[in-house]
């Protein structure tokens, strides 16, 4: 370990990913090995993990990130750095400072937007399938609970029926 450690993009996982490997290669361990030095700097990483871990494109958790890691030896503010681009492509580009638009009724009075305080942007919506989704089941639930009380309490049944039956007809 004489040249520097891979610095870890922030573009996209694809990337991401492979300078986890350019990191295990420069740390020049195994799989086994790895496993070992997590443990010892307090962390938990199976040596299957590592290795599902860099056989894919996909973005590690963060937990796995700090693990692997501090495995290869990367401390402090180098560490950190890996878990920021992390959590960086994980969570899409801090947005640039976009003009909120403003109210109609404050651009009619003529306000200067110095003036203006910013307003809120409006939280996510909730998806509505779900809440189709939960309305059917509940009403499912209803109606199977009303359905099974009046099969039990013998509404669907006719009492000429209940009197003769066949064990009646013999007493």
């Amino acid at each position: 370990m004489t040249t520097a450690p891979p610095t870890p993009p922030d573009t996209d996982a694809a990337a991401f990913v492979a300078a986890l490997r350019r990191l295990k290669a420069w740390s020049g361990l195994s799989y086994r090995r790895l496993e070992r030095h997590a443990a010892d700097a307090g962390h938990c990483l199976p040596y299957s993990t590592a290795a599902t871990m860099l056989g894919r494109e996909r973005l590690p958790r963060e937990e796995l990130v700090a693990a692997f890691v501090a495995a290869c030896g990367i401390r402090g503010d180098e560490a950190e750095a890996w878990l920021d681009a992390r959590t960086g492509i994980a969570c899409g580009p801090v947005p640039v400072d976009v003009p909120v638009p403003l109210p109609a009724e404050v651009r009619s009075v003529g306000l200067a937007p110095a003036n203006v305080a910013p307003s809120v942007a409006a939280p996510a919506r909730t998806r509505p399938w779900r809440t189709r989704w939960a309305l059917v089941g509940a009403a499912a639930l209803v109606v199977t609970a009303f359905l099974g009380g009046a099969t039990t309490s013998g509404a669907f049944t006719d009492d000429e029926e209940v009197l003769q039956t066949s064990t009646s007809v013999r007493l």
